[in-house]
C-alpha cells in the first residue's frame, strides 16, 4: 500500500481503520452464552479513496468453559457446537490471530485505532469485548466502545435496515441459503458499508470543503 493511500485511509475516519466483524452465539448473552463463530474483515483503500474488500480471517471457535448454549439459538444457526468436524479453535487463541491480524492491517493503513463495523453493531462488538476480557487479552487494537452500525448507515443510505434487503437495495448480491455464517455476512457487511461509504464520496459528500479563511479586519486606526 502506498503512502498516498495510507494518508487518504487515515484521514478518511480520523484515524480509524474500520474492521467488519459478525459473530454467531449460543445466545445472546455476551457474558455467558459461547461465541462459536467469528469472522473478520479488512478493508483497503485506492489512490482515489475508494473502499472496499481486502481480507477476511474466519474462526469457529470452542464454546469457552462453563459456557450457557441455547437450543433455541443452535437451532437457529445450525451449529453444532461440539462437532468435531467444526476445526474449532479455543478463544484465546482466536482472539490472538485476529488482533495480530488487524494490527498489521491497521499499521498498513496508516491508522492508529481499529474500529468495529457491524450489521446491529452493539450485539457484535459486545460479544467481541467479553470475549477479550474473558481472556484477558491486553494488547487490543479495538476501540472499547465507538462501532459503526452499519443498520443505521443503510437505514440512512437505502431506507432498509435488514442486512439481505440493504444488500439487495445496494445492487448487492445476497443468497439467504448462505446468511448466518459469520463468514458469509461479515463480507456482504462489509460490501455494505464499502458501498455507502462511496456513494457518499461520489455524491460529493466527502471530502469536506476546506473552511474559508477569516479575513483580516480593516484597520481603522487613522494614519494622517
Amino acid at each position: 500500500m502506498s503512502d498516498t493511500e495510507q494518508t487518504l485511509f487515515s484521514k478518511r475516519f480520523r484515524g480509524f481503520f474500520p474492521v467488519v466483524i459478525d459473530v454467531e452465539t449460543a445466545g445472546f448473552n455476551k457474558d455467558t452464552d459461547a461465541l462459536l463463530e467469528i469472522a473478520v474483515s479488512m478493508l483497503k483503500m485506492d489512490d482515489d479513496g475508494v473502499l472496499s474488500l481486502d481480507q477476511t480471517v474466519h474462526f469457529h471457535v470452542a464454546p469457552f468453559e462453563g459456557a450457557n448454549i441455547e437450543q433455541a439459538a443452535i437451532d437457529f444457526n445450525g451449529i453444532d457446537p461440539f462437532s468435531p468436524l467444526r476445526g474449532a479453535v479455543a478463544e484465546d487463541e482466536v482472539l490472538k490471530e485476529i488482533c495480530k491480524a488487524v494490527r498489521k492491517a491497521q499499521k498498513a493503513a496508516g491508522c492508529q485505532r481499529s474500529v468495529v463495523v457491524a450489521h446491529n453493531a452493539a450485539f457484535d462488538h459486545g460479544f467481541l469485548n467479553a470475549a477479550i476480557e474473558r481472556n484477558k487479552i491486553k494488547r487490543t487494537p479495538f476501540h472499547p466502545f465507538v462501532s459503526f452500525d452499519t443498520t443505521s448507515l443503510a437505514g440512512l443510505a437505502l431506507g432498509q435496515t435488514v442486512l439481505a434487503k440493504a444488500c439487495r437495495a445496494a445492487g448487492l448480491e445476497f443468497d439467504n441459503s448462505q446468511a448466518h455464517s459469520a463468514l458469509y455476512d461479515t463480507e456482504r457487511t462489509a460490501e455494505l458499508f464499502c458501498f455507502i461509504v462511496n456513494k457518499w464520496q461520489a455524491l460529493g459528500g466527502w471530502p469536506l470543503p476546506e473552511p474559508e479563511a477569516e479575513s483580516e479586519p480593516e484597520s481603522t486606526t487613522d494614519t494622517e
